[in-house]
Protein backbone atom coordinates (compact mmCIF):
# COMPACT_ATOMS: atom_id res chain seq x y z
CA UNK A 1 0.00 0.00 0.00
CA UNK A 2 1.44 3.35 -1.03
CA UNK A 3 1.39 6.43 1.23
CA UNK A 4 -1.31 7.95 -0.98
CA UNK A 5 -3.55 5.01 -0.12
CA UNK A 6 -3.39 5.92 3.58
CA UNK A 7 -6.32 8.29 3.64
CA UNK A 8 -6.37 10.07 6.96
CA UNK A 9 -9.24 11.56 8.93
CA UNK A 10 -7.86 15.04 9.57
CA UNK A 11 -8.64 16.38 13.03
CA UNK A 12 -9.82 19.99 13.08
CA UNK A 13 -9.88 21.68 16.49
CA UNK A 14 -12.63 24.20 17.27
CA UNK A 15 -12.30 26.18 20.50
CA UNK A 16 -15.88 27.37 20.94
CA UNK A 17 -14.86 29.99 23.51
CA UNK A 18 -12.41 31.60 21.08
CA UNK A 19 -14.97 31.60 18.28
CA UNK A 20 -17.51 33.11 20.64
CA UNK A 21 -15.21 36.00 21.45
CA UNK A 22 -14.25 36.58 17.81
CA UNK A 23 -17.77 36.23 16.45
CA UNK A 24 -19.74 38.37 18.89
CA UNK A 25 -17.02 40.59 20.37
CA UNK A 26 -17.84 39.35 23.86
CA UNK A 27 -15.54 38.76 26.79
CA UNK A 28 -18.03 36.32 28.31
CA UNK A 29 -17.92 32.55 28.01
CA UNK A 30 -21.71 32.27 27.73
CA UNK A 31 -23.71 30.81 24.85
CA UNK A 32 -27.11 32.07 25.90
CA UNK A 33 -28.92 33.55 22.88
CA UNK A 34 -29.81 32.10 19.49
CA UNK A 35 -28.06 34.93 17.56
CA UNK A 36 -24.89 34.21 19.54
CA UNK A 37 -25.10 30.51 18.80
CA UNK A 38 -25.85 31.22 15.14
CA UNK A 39 -22.75 33.41 14.86
CA UNK A 40 -20.55 30.69 16.31
CA UNK A 41 -22.15 28.02 14.11
CA UNK A 42 -21.60 30.07 10.96
CA UNK A 43 -17.95 30.61 11.88
CA UNK A 44 -17.51 26.84 12.29
CA UNK A 45 -19.30 26.19 9.01
CA UNK A 46 -17.00 28.55 7.14
CA UNK A 47 -13.97 26.71 8.47
CA UNK A 48 -15.42 23.28 7.70
CA UNK A 49 -16.38 24.35 4.18
CA UNK A 50 -12.70 24.93 3.44
CA UNK A 51 -11.72 21.36 4.36
CA UNK A 52 -11.54 18.72 1.61
CA UNK A 53 -12.69 15.92 3.93
CA UNK A 54 -12.88 13.53 5.51
CA UNK A 55 -12.49 15.58 8.67
CA UNK A 56 -13.02 15.17 12.39
CA UNK A 57 -14.27 18.39 14.00
CA UNK A 58 -13.16 18.59 17.64
CA UNK A 59 -15.53 21.05 19.32
CA UNK A 60 -14.10 22.12 22.67
CA UNK A 61 -16.75 23.32 25.14
CA UNK A 62 -14.53 23.20 28.22
CA UNK A 63 -14.35 27.01 28.55
CA UNK A 64 -18.07 27.59 27.92
CA UNK A 65 -19.55 28.42 31.32
CA UNK A 66 -23.21 28.60 30.22
CA UNK A 67 -24.88 26.80 27.32
CA UNK A 68 -28.60 27.32 26.84
CA UNK A 69 -31.01 25.29 24.70
CA UNK A 70 -31.15 27.69 21.75
CA UNK A 71 -27.37 27.80 21.49
CA UNK A 72 -27.09 24.03 21.81
CA UNK A 73 -29.56 23.84 18.94
CA UNK A 74 -27.45 26.17 16.80
CA UNK A 75 -23.95 24.99 17.68
CA UNK A 76 -24.57 21.26 17.98
CA UNK A 77 -27.83 20.14 16.35
CA UNK A 78 -27.76 22.35 13.26
CA UNK A 79 -24.14 21.48 12.52
CA UNK A 80 -25.01 17.78 12.69
CA UNK A 81 -28.07 18.31 10.52
CA UNK A 82 -26.07 20.07 7.83
CA UNK A 83 -22.88 18.03 7.78
CA UNK A 84 -24.10 14.60 8.88
CA UNK A 85 -27.84 14.18 8.46
CA UNK A 86 -28.95 16.70 5.83
CA UNK A 87 -29.15 16.84 2.05
CA UNK A 88 -25.76 18.53 1.90
CA UNK A 89 -24.14 16.02 4.24
CA UNK A 90 -20.43 15.53 3.67
CA UNK A 91 -17.64 13.41 5.04
CA UNK A 92 -17.43 15.24 8.38
CA UNK A 93 -17.40 13.73 11.87
CA UNK A 94 -17.99 15.56 15.16
CA UNK A 95 -16.55 14.95 18.60
CA UNK A 96 -17.56 17.19 21.49
CA UNK A 97 -14.76 17.77 23.98
CA UNK A 98 -14.85 19.21 27.47
CA UNK A 99 -18.57 18.56 27.92
CA UNK A 100 -19.49 19.41 31.51
CA UNK A 101 -22.47 18.29 33.56
CA UNK A 102 -24.43 21.49 32.93
CA UNK A 103 -23.90 21.14 29.17
CA UNK A 104 -25.45 17.69 28.95
CA UNK A 105 -29.13 18.52 29.49
CA UNK A 106 -29.46 21.15 26.72
CA UNK A 107 -27.36 19.08 24.30
CA UNK A 108 -29.39 15.93 24.99
CA UNK A 109 -32.65 17.87 24.60
CA UNK A 110 -31.84 19.26 21.16
CA UNK A 111 -30.39 15.98 19.93
CA UNK A 112 -33.52 14.15 21.05
CA UNK A 113 -35.75 16.72 19.34
CA UNK A 114 -33.95 16.29 16.02
CA UNK A 115 -33.32 12.54 16.33
CA UNK A 116 -29.54 12.98 16.34
CA UNK A 117 -26.59 11.57 18.27
CA UNK A 118 -23.01 12.65 18.90
CA UNK A 119 -19.88 11.37 20.63
CA UNK A 120 -18.94 13.51 23.64
CA UNK A 121 -16.06 13.60 26.10
CA UNK A 122 -17.86 13.99 29.43
CA UNK A 123 -14.76 13.60 31.63
CA UNK A 124 -11.06 13.43 30.86
CA UNK A 125 -10.63 10.50 28.46
CA UNK A 126 -14.20 9.27 29.07
CA UNK A 127 -16.46 9.29 26.03
CA UNK A 128 -20.20 8.72 25.78
CA UNK A 129 -22.95 8.76 23.19
CA UNK A 130 -25.42 11.60 23.67
CA UNK A 131 -28.81 11.80 21.97
CA UNK A 132 -30.81 9.15 20.19
CA UNK A 133 -28.73 6.09 19.54
CA UNK A 134 -31.25 3.83 17.84
CA UNK A 135 -31.29 0.30 19.20
CA UNK A 136 -29.69 -1.23 22.26
CA UNK A 137 -27.54 -3.26 19.85
CA UNK A 138 -26.18 -0.07 18.29
CA UNK A 139 -25.24 1.36 21.67
CA UNK A 140 -23.66 -1.91 22.79
CA UNK A 141 -21.70 -2.10 19.55
CA UNK A 142 -20.48 1.49 20.00
CA UNK A 143 -19.35 0.59 23.52
CA UNK A 144 -17.30 -2.29 22.10
CA UNK A 145 -15.71 -0.08 19.46
CA UNK A 146 -14.95 2.63 22.02
CA UNK A 147 -13.36 0.14 24.39
CA UNK A 148 -11.11 -1.39 21.73
CA UNK A 149 -10.40 1.82 19.85
CA UNK A 150 -10.01 -0.03 16.58
CA UNK A 151 -11.71 -3.05 15.05
CA UNK A 152 -9.89 -4.94 12.32
CA UNK A 153 -11.55 -5.26 8.91
CA UNK A 154 -12.02 -9.03 9.28
CA UNK A 155 -13.97 -8.52 12.50
CA UNK A 156 -16.05 -5.80 10.87
CA UNK A 157 -17.04 -8.23 8.13
CA UNK A 158 -17.97 -10.80 10.78
CA UNK A 159 -20.23 -8.21 12.38
CA UNK A 160 -21.88 -7.47 9.06
CA UNK A 161 -22.67 -11.16 8.61
CA UNK A 162 -25.00 -10.98 11.64
CA UNK A 163 -28.24 -9.16 10.94
CA UNK A 164 -28.64 -7.45 14.32
CA UNK A 165 -25.00 -6.32 14.38
CA UNK A 166 -25.15 -5.19 10.76
CA UNK A 167 -28.11 -2.93 11.53
CA UNK A 168 -26.31 -1.42 14.52
CA UNK A 169 -23.10 -0.93 12.55
CA UNK A 170 -24.95 0.70 9.66
CA UNK A 171 -26.58 3.10 12.14
CA UNK A 172 -23.24 4.09 13.68
CA UNK A 173 -21.64 4.66 10.29
CA UNK A 174 -24.62 6.54 8.86
CA UNK A 175 -24.67 8.86 11.87
CA UNK A 176 -20.85 9.25 11.76
CA UNK A 177 -20.45 7.90 15.30
CA UNK A 178 -17.53 5.73 14.21
CA UNK A 179 -15.11 5.93 11.30
CA UNK A 180 -14.46 3.12 8.84
CA UNK A 181 -11.29 3.45 6.83
CA UNK A 182 -12.41 3.62 3.18
CA UNK A 183 -9.54 1.47 1.91
CA UNK A 184 -8.53 -0.89 4.71
CA UNK A 185 -12.02 -1.36 6.14
CA UNK A 186 -10.89 -1.01 9.77
CA UNK A 187 -13.36 0.57 12.16
CA UNK A 188 -12.14 3.33 14.50
CA UNK A 189 -13.66 4.95 17.57
CA UNK A 190 -13.68 8.71 17.06
CA UNK A 191 -11.94 9.15 20.40
CA UNK A 192 -8.99 7.11 19.13
CA UNK A 193 -8.52 9.52 16.22
CA UNK A 194 -8.46 12.70 18.30
CA UNK A 195 -5.07 14.06 19.36
CA UNK A 196 -4.60 13.88 23.12
CA UNK A 197 -5.14 17.26 24.74
CA UNK A 198 -2.93 18.96 27.27
CA UNK A 199 -5.09 18.62 30.39
CA UNK A 200 -2.97 21.07 32.35
CA UNK A 201 -3.98 23.95 30.09
CA UNK A 202 -7.70 23.23 29.96
CA UNK A 203 -8.36 24.44 33.50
Amino acid sequence: MTPSDERQLDAFAVDVRQLLEKSVASLYSHLVTRPTGRAVRMAIERQLDELPGPALSLMDLSSVAVLDYSCADEVVAKLLIRFVDGEGARDTFFLLQGVQTHHVEPIEAVLDRHDLAVVAETAPDRFELLGRVGTAEARSLWDQIEESGRVQAQEVERMRAQEELRAGLDFLLRRRLAFRHPLRGDLHALSSLAPRRDRTSSG
